[in-house]
């Protein structure tokens, strides 16, 4: 079986694709001081996992290194949607928007089924919504429609937008203020079940087709021709040589290369429990009052939570590893929420919260002569810039264009050092755990585990079948359970609790939730790690 066939549902992971503490030990040991890599790639966020699979795919030899871990920046971070482009249409971005709703279908159809699906979102029709911008925000959403079909994306993958009653609308949103609710418009997006699960397949993927995946690996210093790096589990350092090298570091790729001019804006999400806001069938799009093309979203997860954002900052000074939310951010979501609720949130109610930088490129006129622009102004475009001496940095860019910007970066790359290798087949190939739909709803596990491991589902499940215990909540009210912790450990690449509570799952969005699961992740880290002193 070839690493791109999908498994059989139902059966083990697919061929080579399980990372471990084991194999990361193995490939660094191979790559560190080891022969020459076609192609080495710092930073595994979705761009980089993206990049380390675009080259794989090509038939290139690659080793990706993070700092950290898979998805430890601003991929875990987002709003969890898979855009189609529309916000790009209101400032005349009308190749970003293309690109968008081009690269939104790929996921939906062919590459991530499993882990995008169509999110339904109301715009409530409320006093503080004039006729007027009632009118263009439907004129928008008939023109998001239209890109759909440009991009080919079928009309059974999203429903076309339609107008609401006012019914309807409390139908869909019970929480919101009956008085003087006209009705509302409904429109439709892809939203990811989690975007750091969606990197974890990339980097899963990308090693089936022989990539090294090196996380805890800190690149300390690039050339055209490697990368000086360092272990951060035991402080060595040594030398990864490669013929290309592609920085995908995202906010930090200004430390790595000189020259490139970064502004990072800052993206707040709140957290908050989901009886807060009662049932919600739809998402909501919550105008920002005095301002005519932006929304607050109200994202239900179904795990319990909702998330509520988000901002538009920027961020001066150094970079943090993991950003602060100020109460500032806070508060102007509460208030922007609060404009349409019956019964308003409250800050206690706020049990979480979480930021992402976006790595924005600054190339704006004002930006040259001194003036700073509005973060929300500059271009989403993704950049690829090569230095003098031969190193590919990728930047801008959004979570839906991964793809795009990882096959624009490898095509530099192997331009730039003529290397052998044919045309990104990326497009066309299905991420671990992808199937159709038809497959997917046939599958033998229940219905959550389908939509975060697609046709992986039935093997994690097996782990709870041979011990109830694995089957159980890792803490009360949450849906995680100790089987996914125990297939994180061993075949998606977790080493530490941070990389279960963090990333593999998202319990510690919620401080609360991630000291309470503490011991259970703890218990199975316990187990795996005296499993692999007895073999």
């Amino acid at each position: 079986m070839s690493p791109a066939t999908p498994p059989v549902p139902g059966s083990a992971p697919a061929p080579g694709s399980s990372l471990s503490g084991a194999r990361r030990s193995r490939e660094l040991a191979e790559s560190v001081g080891g022969p020459v890599v076609d192609v080495l790639v710092v930073g595994l966020g979705a761009t980089g996992a993206g990049a380390a699979l675009d080259a794989a795919a090509r038939g290139l030899t690659v080793a990706a290194v993070d700092a950290h871990d898979l998805a430890f920046g601003t991929s875990r971070f987002s709003s969890k949607l898979i855009h189609g482009g529309l916000r790009y249409l209101a400032s005349a971005q009308l190749d970003v928007a293309h690109e968008s709703a081009v690269e939104r279908g790929v996921l939906m159809e062919r590459t991530a089924p499993h882990l995008v699906r169509a999110q339904p979102f109301v715009l409530p029709l409320t006093p503080l919504v004039s006729r007027g911008q009632s009118a263009l925000a439907w004129a928008g959403f008939r023109a998001g429609d239209t890109l759909r079909l440009a991009a080919r994306t079928a009309r059974a993958t999203l429903p076309a937008p339609r107008r609401l009653s006012a019914v309807e609308t409390r139908h869909l949103a019970p929480a919101l203020r009956t008085q003087g609710l006209r009705g509302g418009l409904l429109s439709w997006d892809g939203r990811l079940t989690d975007d750091a699960r969606l990197v974890t397949a990339l980097a899963r993927t990308a090693a089936a087709h022989g990539a090294r995946i090196l996380t805890r690996v800190r690149a300390l210093e690039l050339t055209g021709s490697g990368a000086r790096v360092r272990d951060e589990l035991t402080g060595e350092e040594g030398e990864i040589r490669a013929r290309a090298v592609i920085n995908a570091s995202g906010v930090w790729a200004g430390d790595l290369v000189q020259g490139i001019r970064i502004r990072p804006s800052r993206g707040t999400h709140l957290v908050l429990r989901s009886d807060r806001l009662g049932p919600l069938p739809a998402g909501l799009h919550v105008p920002v009052p005095g301002e005519t093309n932006r929304f607050v979203l109200v994202l239900p997860q179904g795990d319990g939570r909702v998330y509520v954002g988000l901002t538009d900052e920027p961020v001066e000074g150094d970079i943090p590893d993991v950003p602060e939310v100020p109460e500032t951010d806070i508060g102007f979501l509460l208030d922007v929420l609060g404009s349409v609720l019956d019964v308003p949130v409250q800050r206690d109610d706020v049990v979480g919260a979480f930021a992402g930088l976006r790595p924005l490129l600054d190339t704006t006129p004002q930006a040259r002569s001194g003036a700073a622009p509005r973060t929300s102004d500059i271009s989403r475009r993704h950049a690829v810039l090569t230095s003098p001496d031969g190193v590919v940095t990728v930047v801008g860019g959004k979570l839906t264009t991964y793809r795009r910007m990882a096959e624009d970066a490898v095509d530099a790359a192997v331009a730039t050092r003529r290397l052998t290798a044919g045309s990104s087949p990326t497009a066309r190939l299905p991420l671990v755990g992808a199937a159709s739909p038809g497959t997917l709803g046939s599958l033998r596990a229940p219905r959550r585990l389908v939509q975060r491991y697609g046709t992986e589902a039935p093997a994690v499940h097996a782990l709870a079948a041979r011990d109830p215990r694995l089957g159980e909540p890792v803490l009360p009210g949450h849906p995680v359970t100790g089987a996914e912790l125990l297939w994180a450990v061993r075949h998606e690449g977790a080493l530490d609790e941070a990389d279960l509570l963090d990333r593999r799952t998202r319990i510690g969005l919620v401080p609360a939730d991630r000291a309470a699961a503490l011991e259970a992740v703890r218990d199975v880290l316990g187990e795996v790690s005296a499993q692999v002193g007895e073999a």
